[in-house]
């Protein structure tokens, strides 16, 4: 890890395609019916105009080793980012980064594997990791956090999940508003879903789950109450949403509580997902059965919920790489955007959401090599995320 920070203010394709993506785009319709509770009015994004008016750059904040995921600690003005080498690292302004959790020796090193996400508990107590050990299965894991950093004799397990193939480990952690830890999985892996995980609710894989991740009555975790699945016989009460390929980065609009979710197509098509705030849980995505609005195994998936949008693979792209709804105030014509990328072609876009429906995508400029993730201060400023080693911020 390189340890000098140059700005701080305040060998991963994640589960390529299987060909190369294009910039061509497609909006969809969506009518999901899953996220979290919260206010149902959701603040207007940009005109179309507006978001072809927006100007970004990009400041260096640090050079890192495979940065991968980024999250913050309530009352704490530092970033923590994620390695995918394994380490938990702090950047705080006119400090060198600071490793806070070193598990190194325990995650496997393979394209797709590593440690993959992070999140902080609402009251900044705890801190939990999701990471594919040396076996290649993965393990959500609690640690006791405090301004000093993770204490590593505090571990606690919280979730494993066996991993048939090496590839789709998801990986993304995220509270939602509603105070649950929501964990995202991939299908288990190897290409077109030969298990049939995605629309099996029997199991883990191929899902976004919804927990209480403290100990409840001998288990590790509780599981809501009002978790969709709770009660159905064979299905796993863990499960808020289902028919995902590998859901890479997941969040939620912290105006509004909207859950949007990047999801990495196969062959042809790459797909944004969005799960309006107030919903009740049960989506399915559709995934084997369609690539995003297409047919792909079995043909159909009656009560689908269609991506939000969705583009064609071809021209240099293989991957989408899901971000966030700005929200910060330093680049007014790009408030209320959806900003996400792709993996390969690198370059920042925008959507403008309307009732469920992209009405406008653009591309913002700037290019990133190895571009892996995105990241959110606690002021709605964005961050982009690049194996190569970069943090940089989104600056107008």
């Amino acid at each position: 890890m390189l340890v000098i920070v140059l700005v701080v203010l305040g060998a991963l394709i994640p589960a390529c395609s299987t060909e190369d993506a294009a910039p061509s785009v497609a909006a969809s319709t969506s009518t999901g019916n899953a996220g979290p509770t919260s206010p149902a009015a959701s603040p207007s994004g940009p005109t179309p105009t507006e978001l072809r008016h927006a100007r970004i750059r990009l400041v260096p904040v640090a050079e890192l080793e495979q940065p991968v995921a980024m999250a913050v600690r309530a009352g704490d003005r530092a970033l923590y980012v994620a390695e995918k080498v394994g380490r938990v690292v702090a950047l705080s302004a006119g400090s060198d980064p600071r490793v806070v959790l070193d598990l190194t020796n325990r995650v496997s090193l393979g394209s797709e594997q590593g440690l993959l996400g992070l999140a902080f508990s609402p009251n900044g107590r705890y801190l939990y990791v999701d990471f594919t050990d040396t076996e290649g299965d993965t393990h959500v894991a609690e640690f006791a956090f405090d301004d000093d950093g993770a204490d590593p004799a505090s571990e606690r397990p919280v979730l494993f999940v066996e991993q048939p193939f090496s590839n789709h480990n998801g990986g993304a952690l995220a509270f939602g508003p509603d105070g649950y830890l929501y964990v995202a999985l991939g299908d288990g892996g190897s290409a077109g879903d030969p298990m049939g995980n995605a629309q099996s609710l029997s199991t883990l894989l191929g899902k976004l789950l919804r927990i209480s991740p403290r100990p409840s009555g001998g288990e590790p975790y509780a599981i809501p109450p009002d978790n969709p699945f709770v009660g159905w016989s064979g299905a796993r009460p863990e499960i808020w949403a289902y028919g995902l390929r590998n859901p890479w980065r997941f969040s939620f609009d912290a105006a509004t509580g909207d859950l949007w979710i990047g999801d990495v197509g196969q062959n042809a098509w790459e797909e944004i997902d969005l799960e309006p705030a107030g919903s009740d849980g049960g989506s399915n995505f559709g995934w084997v059965r369609l690539e995003g609005t297409h047919p792909f195994e079995g043909g159909s998936a009656p009560g689908a919920v269609p991506p939000v949008f969705e583009y064609a693979n071809g021209a240099g792209s293989c991957a989408v790489a899901g971000g966030y709804v700005y929200r910060g105030a330093l680049i007014p014509a790009l408030a209320g955007a959806y900003v996400f990328a792709d993996y390969c072609r690198g370059r920042l876009e925008a959507l403008v959401p309307r009732n469920g429906r992209a009405m406008e995508a653009r591309a913002l400029g700037p290019r990133v090599d190895a571009l892996a993730s995105f990241g959110e201060d606690a002021r709605g400023e964005l961050y982009v995320l690049s194996l190569a080693g970069t943090v940089s911020r989104i600056a107008a």
